[in-house]
């Protein structure tokens, strides 16, 4: 495995390359986590695809050319985030590509396939949070009093504490996801950090007719993962968008939403082969 920068007018993105195989493979790691995410898949399918695991948005080693607050409160939008992601391509000589993505990254998955059906031929989603990311990312991420409310607890030393406690005990998350969440905001840098994420990405809301016509349309396979026990995330949330995709699978996997583990390889290789 090898790390590199690519040096866009947008941002510094760290990304890891690993794996030898001829087909291209993007990698979109979860929230808090980085680009050697699915390392892991490089013994069981490094034959077959060439990874790059991007570290995505406020996350490790990728910077925006731009950090100001105005900038991250404006957002990013999807045909900006496409284009960062086919220009990255273009330099690499990637003319077609599948994706992979785990729980935050298929926002940026289901943006490129928005965008550049084109350029996609395998779509992959564990624990697809951009199918239906809930009311209360919403509600932070997209409403104007939500947003503004996130802002100043991210300034707080103890407000996200409270509010993590707070949309525990009414079951908004369960107690995987409260554990994954509470690492992440133990510093400033960490719950600003949270805050620019959720505020950058607003605009890339899921447009479920788009996205579907172009799975269709461009006969991308798509398989969509799902943790058994993943409150959060649970297979039902793809109901609706799988009973109209033409070439699609679904595997619900015995896990909770962290799935990312020794065993996805295994089944993220038969379901690839049993295409």
């Amino acid at each position: 495995m090898t790390n590199h920068f690519f040096e866009h007018s947008l941002a510094s993105v760290h990304y890891y390359k690993f794996g030898s195989g001829p087909k291209a493979m993007l990698c979109f790691h979860g929230y808090g986590m980085h680009g050697k995410q699915f390392k892991l898949l490089e013994e069981h399918l490094g034959t077959d695809y060439t990874f790059y695991g991007f570290d995505l948005f406020f996350h490790k080693a990728t910077k925006l050319r731009n950090n100001d607050l105005a900038i991250i409160k404006k957002g990013i939008s999807k045909k900006q985030l496409a284009k960062l992601f086919t220009d990255f391509c273009d330099e690499q000589q990637i003319n077609k590509f599948s994706i992979l993505a785990y729980s935050m990254g298929s926002h940026y998955a289901a943006t490129i396939v928005e965008e550049v059906p084109e350029r996609v031929s395998e779509f992959i989603a564990a624990a697809p949070s951009s199918l239906k990311p809930g009311w209360l990312v919403t509600f932070l991420s997209r409403k104007k009093l939500g947003n503004k409310v996130l802002e100043k607890l991210a300034l707080s030393d103890s407000g996200m504490h409270k509010l993590l406690k707070l949309i525990k005990n009414l079951k908004v998350i369960d107690q995987k996801i409260y554990e994954i969440l509470y690492k992440e905001i133990a510093t400033y840098e960490l719950r600003f950090s949270f805050y620019a994420c959720l505020t950058y990405l607003k605009h890339l809301k899921i447009n479920h007719q788009k996205f579907v016509k172009n799975l269709n349309q461009y006969q991308i396979k798509s398989i969509f993962i799902f943790g058994a026990r993943d409150k959060n995330y649970p297979a039902k949330i793809a109901e609706n968008t799988i009973k109209k995709l033409h070439w699609a699978k679904q595997e619900v996997l015995d896990a909770n939403h962290e799935m990312i583990n020794g065993e996805f390889p295994y089944h993220l290789k038969k379901l690839l082969n049993d295409y």
